[in-house]
């Protein structure tokens, strides 16, 4: 079995440790990187976290859709999406390419 993600909190412990913080400080610092990335992907359209990858706003155009149990034609409206790009450095580390 897989194992499970890890949480905020073992996430801020572990950064309390790492930087030797108070939990704390470790949360607060955590949670503003987090309000850094929508604060600025709502701006710019776009945040960069270096090394892991970036947040994109994205404009995705109204099309047709089909409803997959009754096989209805249904217009899909346009709608603003968010996407995340992995940086290639995380993208290899994690998987390595095939050679």
């Amino acid at each position: 079995m897989a194992k499970k993600p890890l949480t905020k909190a073992q996430i801020v412990a572990h950064f309390a440790e790492k930087f030797e913080m108070p939990r704390k400080t470790a949360g607060a610092v955590l949670e503003e990187v987090v309000n850094l990335a929508i604060a600025e992907t709502k701006k710019a359209g776009s945040f960069t976290l270096p090394g892991l990858g970036k947040l994109v706003l994205m404009k995705r155009n109204a099309r047709i859709g089909r409803n997959p149990a009754t096989g209805a034609t249904i217009n899909i409206p346009a709608k603003t999406v968010v996407k995340m790009r992995i940086a290639k450095t995380a993208k290899d580390a994690i998987v390595p390419p095939k050679k």
